[in-house]
């Protein structure tokens, strides 16, 4: 493997550990991101008006240039809510 490609595993891993240790801390991350994420759900550029609004309404700051971790975690809210609509 090569130094580069650890080093932007290394951040990528770093990151989440922080993000986890935020959404720990402050369980209505979780909720309140999920209710944003419906909120745009479908919508042209939703992946951006998602981020913008979670890191203005919560302790999660999504930057406009994404790393590898936000994209991560925009995919997961996806994920969510793809098994919730399963479910219905």
């Amino acid at each position: 493997m090569s130094t580069s490609v650890e080093s932007r595993q290394a951040k990528m891993i770093e990151e989440l550990r922080i993000f986890i240790k935020k959404v720990l801390s402050d369980p209505t991350i979780a909720v309140k991101s999920m209710e944003v994420a419906r909120k745009y759900r479908g919508q042209p550029n939703a992946d951006e008006l998602i981020a913008r609004e979670i890191s203005a309404t919560t302790t999660i700051r999504i930057p406009e240039n994404w790393s590898e971790a936000d994209r991560m975690f925009l995919d997961i809210l996806h994920d969510v809510l793809d098994d919730e609509e399963a479910l219905y």
